[in-house]
């Protein structure tokens, strides 16, 4: 995925005397889509007209809490009528904002409540302004959200959600994206990420600590300019200034974040398209091989059964790749800093696969790390830790719970071996890879602390930690 995204920007703004021009301009820094975004009923249907009229262009509709006061039962089910538009992907902008209050409170939230109403009727997601607001925004979320939206809750634990919508230009702190990504919400990023010393501003600091999952690459022109054009009108071709700084932050290329923002715009607005699935995909310098979709685990916070996407990589594979075809994949061995063997399903399902390719890797000078569940001796009927030695450097096992009764409903593996087989695999594991690392996945009521303590000092490897949300 090679485009970029501007999931909103006002270009229904008389700031754009020339749209054309202003698209070609994006066009030109590799932004090829742009969702325009209504703030009142002039605004909306003027952005259902720039749809009309530019392919690469999506409008939402709706009330902004400025124009609150505006909005009636008449010009609400025209924004209702407007929704059914073929490239209306969004009600928006909807909200609250309580630092002018242009519109009285009481009357902002009786009218994002009614909005998201609409949204819920035509099943569309929302776009959401949100300054001064946290709690009572959070309240309205909630309730209109966990009652009818968000999927049924396995064991006690928060399992993926389907996107309902975005809280576009995101300003607020780390708990109140933790909120909003838990409901399903998408975080939308600015140009003021880009706004003082780098990794200090309280957004850095909140972009750096959110899966980039979450994330939305926006504009908001003609407003928030992104460094180095700040103080200039803002528009679409500024898109990759925000998307580099948020690389920057997540320690990822700006390859890696335009392609995850890119398919987020896809997922949650149908804008663009789903990347054609990989059998091997790179993240950072490292290459993940896609061996398998198959799994003896069924784990809750695993998505294999689903788009089965990594950082917009669709992994989602018809047919589980050759030796042959991964090693053509991996070409030099040595141009990444590891070759990791993986997939949304168990790499070890595919031991002879993983072998001959590792044997390849190391042949020719490269390191090799496998990711797995750390229960290959129960699916291959025999201990094969001796038969990796000098094939893999680095082991990385996914623990997810001390307790194996808690890891029995997390994994979906009823059977209690797996938990202790997956221990003593960790253990034997010290004996033949030179790197182990055992791995959990931030599910609610985990004790990291607790169970870093239980890796280190009882099992003696390396810890790692994943976020869910």
């Amino acid at each position: 995925m090679t485009y970029l995204v501007d999931t909103h920007s006002h270009l229904n703004h008389d700031k754009f005397p020339d749209v054309s021009e202003t698209l070609e301009r994006a066009a030109a820094e590799g932004v090829e889509y742009v969702l325009v975004p209504g703030w009142d009923l002039p605004s909306s249907e003027k952005a259902v007209e720039l749809a009309e009229r530019f392919r690469g262009v999506y409008a939402a509709v709706g009330y902004h809490p400025h124009d609150a006061s505006k909005a009636d039962d008449s010009s609400l089910r025209q924004i209702a009528d407007m929704s059914s538009h073929e490239k209306v992907v969004a009600i928006g902008e909807i909200g609250l904002d309580y630092h002018y209050n242009l519109s009285p409170p009481e009357t902002q939230k009786r009218i994002f409540e009614a909005q998201i109403e609409i949204a819920k009727s035509v099943k569309l997601p929302v776009s959401i302004h949100n300054r001064e607001s946290d709690q009572d925004l959070m309240e309205i979320l909630d309730r209109q959200v966990r009652n009818e939206w968000v999927l049924p809750r396995r064991f006690d634990y928060q399992i993926r959600l389907q996107p309902r919508g975005v809280l576009h230009s995101f300003n607020s702190g780390y708990d109140m994206a933790r909120r909003a990504t838990g409901l399903g919400f998408y975080l939308g990023i600015s140009g003021m990420i880009t706004f003082g010393k780098s990794g200090e501003s309280d957004l850095q600091k909140v972009v750096a600590s959110i899966e980039p999952e979450f994330f939305l690459a926006e504009t908001d022109a003609p407003y928030l300019a992104p460094v180095p054009h700040r103080g200039k009108t803002n528009e679409p071709a500024f898109v990759p200034h925000i998307v580099a700084k948020i690389a920057e932050l997540q320690g990822l290329t700006a390859e890696d974040i335009g392609r995850i923002t890119s398919y987020n715009a896809y997922k949650l607005f149908g804008i663009g398209e789903k990347p054609a699935p990989k059998i091997a995909y790179q993240i950072r310098d490292s290459l993940y091989l896609n061996l398998t979709l198959r799994c003896d685990a069924d784990c809750i916070f695993c998505d294999r059964k689903g788009e089965a996407m990594v950082k917009g990589h669709n992994l989602h594979i018809e047919k589980e790749p050759t030796s042959e075809e991964l090693i053509r994949e991996i070409g030099d061995p040595k141009q990444f800093k590891e070759i990791v063997f993986c997939g949304y399903g168990e790499p070890t399902i595919r031991l002879e696969i993983v072998k001959k390719v590792a044997r390849y890797v190391k042949e020719n000078g490269g390191m090799t790390r496998l990711d797995t569940d750390g229960h290959g001796n129960i699916i291959n009927h025999r201990d094969i830790l001796p038969e990796v030695k000098g094939l893999i450097d680095a082991v990385s096992i996914s623990l997810n719970s001390t307790d194996p009764a808690e890891y029995a409903k997390l994994m979906g593996t009823p059977n209690g071996k797996q938990w202790e087989s997956m221990i003593e695999f960790a253990r034997e594991a010290k004996d033949y890879i030179p790197r182990i690392y055992m791995s959990v996945v931030g599910v609610d009521g985990l004790d990291v602390e607790s169970t870093k303590e239980f890796v280190e000092k009882k099992i003696g490897t390396e810890f790692r930690f994943r976020p869910l949300f």
